[in-house]
């Protein structure tokens, strides 16, 4: 099965088996500065990157933007294939927590992998825990998306799965999941979701937090088929997430930490900016967006990332450290989730300038 948006079939499968960096992508990519530049971050981290083995949801994060570099770039760190091996395809189990969702982010990455490699690549685990948590969500619990980061971490795996299996109670369970989520942490008057209930009213809106939920959304509506009855809500809260984050946008190009807020914790912030570009550029690529208003936005978001994140060794910096709220970033910080985002926004703006390989 393919799915739309996950492109380039010949480049990852010749990429997943070759025992060296293809050199020869198509002619536009190989010009393309935006190929250096996610080749760099993906290498840079690769290299010098920290706990690179669990397959936890920052190793998830970064290997779902690493298939987005072999896809854009056609070349391949040989990475994202032998971790999800040495995982068995495997989401982490906590008895206590069965469907937290970060546990589940790693599905993901498995579900890309899949798309090429099918039948190989087994999807038990996944399934089985989706099909467990259907069940508990038709037992009335409809709670465990209560964080917005759980919108990336788990919502893209049910769209995809209820795909492959045919099996519409996949996404009848995730769309209770998001309304729960949305009714709880979704703001209608600013666009933007909460973090968690802690901030509900405060006016603190997380940039990363919000970030995640424009790809949660991005990842879903790339999947789901045109006339499926729930995607009029995911697009319009796309939409408005999208018009807000136009509209308090910094001039440097990147986004504040606290959206709304420049003088909390007010230098630039990559991951947040990063999930911004990635959501924005795909909506404009996907003529979602208008392109009149959001591709400025989207290029000075590339600028920012390309030009002051992402710096000369090819580390990735200004990424926020793992947390739950607004907090500052120095240069020198990095993590696995920032750079895969990264690299999610690299592969969208390739195709709107036209040189990807994909």
């Amino acid at each position: 099965m393919r799915f739309p948006g996950i492109r380039g079939f010949g480049v990852l499968a010749a990429t997943a088996v070759a025992g060296s960096l293809l050199t020869a992508p198509v002619a536009a990519a190989a010009t393309c500065t935006i190929s250096g530049e996610m080749v760099s971050a993906g290498n840079y981290w690769v290299t010098h990157g920290t706990n690179l083995d669990a397959p936890d949801w920052q190793n998830a994060t970064f290997h779902v933007g690493n298939l987005a570099l072999v896809r854009t770039t056609g070349q391949s760190n040989h990475k994202t294939y032998p971790w999800a091996q040495a995982n068995a395809y495997l989401l982490p189990e906590d008895p206590k927590r069965p469907f937290f969702p970060d546990n589940q982010a790693a599905g993901e990455a498995y579900l890309d992998l899949y798309t090429y490699f099918h039948p190989e690549i087994p999807l038990d685990s996944i399934r089985t825990r989706i099909r467990d948590e259907v069940a508990s969500v038709r037992a009335g619990h409809r709670d465990y998306w209560n964080y917005v980061d759980a919108l990336n971490m788990a919502m893209p795996s049910f769209a995809r799965m209820s795909l492959i299996d045919h099996d519409p109670s996949y996404s009848d369970a995730m769309d209770q999941l998001f309304r729960s989520a949305e009714r709880k942490l979704f703001d209608e008057f600013t666009g933007l979701w909460y973090r968690d209930a802690r901030f509900k009213g405060s006016g603190v809106f997380w940039s990363r937090g919000n970030g995640w939920a424009l790809a949660a959304l991005t990842k879903v509506l790339q999947v789901l088929p045109a006339d499926d009855p729930r995607r009029p809500e995911y697009l319009r809260v796309y939409r408005k997430t999208a018009s807000t984050l136009a509209l308090v946008q910094r001039r440097d190009g990147f986004w504040n930490s606290d959206l709304l807020n420049p003088w909390h914790h007010g230098g630039p912030e990559s991951s947040g900016t990063a999930l911004f570009a990635f959501g924005l550029g795909w909506g404009v690529n996907a003529g979602l967006l208008d392109a009149a208003r959001f591709r400025p936005v989207v290029d000075r978001a590339w600028t920012a990332l390309s030009t002051k994140a992402l710096q000369p060794s090819g580390l990735v910096g200004y990424v926020q450290p793992v947390g739950d709220r607004p907090a500052t970033a120095r240069p020198e910080d990095t993590a696995a989730y920032g750079v895969g985002a990264f690299l999610l926004a690299g592969q969208e703006i390739a195709r709107l300038q036209g040189c990807s390989a994909g």
